[in-house]
């Protein structure tokens, strides 16, 4: 009985965050709308004079106000039979009543990832994120690709894992070079907009969205805030005949736990969002066949430090290349100060670059 009891608690919290994620995407526009009207009663509080020295200032508000408006077309789109994404269940209590946006409210912090998922589109599936692309995701396919010739082996008897796949687009990459992958991502927010992208939209650059509408500051045009993105700059329905592609949601240390399963997981920008970064290591290592081939590029930001009520562990790369060779890896190859950036504008005046460390490891056999 308690099992059953512990099992029915579970699914009610899974069911409340399912709904509490949806209702942040539904409160997208009302949210970002507050913010244009904050701008627009700052700007009427100003002195006539000044007014007069910036006339453009309310049009261009129109303008942000009908990019998010657009963005949130995207959004419905988004969320059009979502309930229906995760095999075998349904979430079938995604509710438009006051009632229940009461229930689960978002929160800042909720409202802030639905504005990344935007970005992310950016990153992973529009020409405008093709630099971010070349940089994070090219140098991990061509090590893969090295480690694994076309003229040596059968690439889909290669099993690839990509652990906190974002929008799936590192892995859909591979499974286009005719490898055996899967995506694994635990955000809902990402696993939302990546269900989306990969098996709704068929059509190339047929969507447009504002991924900077939201920055307000360190603008060098006024234009750059208003900017677009089309997307996907690829369908991601083309893929090889006989192609072995999946996406699974969960976290990584639950969702995998099958001892040498793979023959070789890349890691982009996820050691990082580790509570405990050894663990994954661990984790790694036991999943990956002997012989198997671990290649990581990213920085160490660690997502739950100072964070209230988590416990982290904040290791430096000198901790965890010590821990990732404590465990038995073999170091191949190593290069630091990768320059990279994530889900960034180009045109921004304020630039943030990672000096990111990439490295092959492999299990011995």
């Amino acid at each position: 009985m308690a099992d059953n009891s512990t099992q029915s608690i579970d699914d009610q919290l899974e069911k409340q965050h399912f709904i509490r994620v949806c209702n942040a995407f539904k409160f997208y526009r009302t949210h970002s709308h507050r913010r244009i009207n904050d701008s627009e009663i700052s700007y009427k509080a100003l002195p006539e004079l000044h007014q007069e020295m910036v006339p453009d200032f309310l049009d261009n508000l129109e303008t942000i106000r009908t990019c998010v408006d657009h963005n949130y077309e995207i959004i419905k789109l988004i969320l059009q039979d979502a309930e229906y994404m995760f095999e075998n269940q349904t979430q079938d209590t995604i509710d438009d009543s006051e009632e229940d946006m009461k229930k689960t409210v978002p929160t800042s912090a909720d409202m802030d990832k639905v504005r990344t998922t935007l970005k992310q589109f950016v990153r992973d599936w529009s020409p405008l994120g093709q630099q971010e692309r070349d940089a994070c995701y090219r140098p991990v396919i061509e090590e893969i690709k090295h480690r694994f010739p076309l003229h040596v082996c059968d690439r889909s008897s290669v099993k690839v894992l990509i652990p906190g796949a974002g929008l799936g687009r590192l892995a859909l990459e591979f499974a286009k070079l005719g490898f055996t992958c899967q995506g694994n991502e635990w955000s809902l927010f990402m696993l939302l907009a990546s269900n989306f992208i990969l098996n709704k939209c068929r059509e190339e650059n047929s969507l447009r969205l504002y991924p900077w509408v939201h920055q307000w500051c360190n603008n060098k045009y006024t234009d750059d805030q208003t900017q677009s993105a089309q997307l996907p700059d690829i369908n991601p329905a083309q893929l090889p005949e006989g192609s072995n592609f999946s996406m699974a949601a969960g976290d990584f240390l639950e969702v995998y736990r099958e001892p040498e399963e793979w023959d070789c997981v890349a890691t982009v920008f996820f050691l990082d969002t580790a509570r405990n970064v050894i663990a994954y290591v661990e984790t790694i290592w036991k999943i990956l066949q002997p012989g198997g081939y671990w290649v990581n590029l990213g920085p160490l930001l660690y997502h739950y430090a100072d964070m209230a009520d988590e416990h982290s562990i904040e290791l430096s790369y000198e901790q965890v290349k010590k821990v990732i060779l404590k465990v038995g890896f073999q170091y191949e190859k190593e290069e630091m100060d990768v320059k990279s950036s994530y889900t960034q504008s180009v045109d921004s005046m304020f630039q943030y670059q990672y000096n990111s460390a990439f490295f092959v490891v492999r299990k011995p056999l």
